[in-house]
């Protein structure tokens, strides 16, 4: 299954690694924000979430560095890219 099957089916977690502000001034409808920065200290919270996890950011670069270190975790997760993308797989 891909990422946008993933989406549209409405499974796993939309996970949005951007900072506080930047979500606030747009994001994914019923996504999580964790910044990257947050995500070794929020490991417990995000083991708990229901996998696989759809990360995302602005670009997708930021979501891609989450996703290797989740996947090292063992976590099941995949780089969505850019918020807006995923939102519109969301929305499709």
């Amino acid at each position: 299954m891909n990422v946008e099957e993933i989406v549209k089916n409405k499974q796993g977690t939309i996970v949005d690694v951007r900072t506080q502000g930047e979500y606030l001034e747009g994001h994914v409808a019923d996504s999580k924000n964790i910044p990257l920065q947050e995500l070794n200290d929020r490991m417990e919270e995000v083991k708990s979430l229901e996998q696989p996890l759809i990360l995302c950011c602005a670009s997708g670069n930021r979501s891609g560095m989450a996703t290797q270190m989740l996947s090292q975790q063992g976590i099941e997760c995949y780089n969505g890219g850019g918020w807006v993308e995923v939102d519109q797989m969301q929305k499709a």
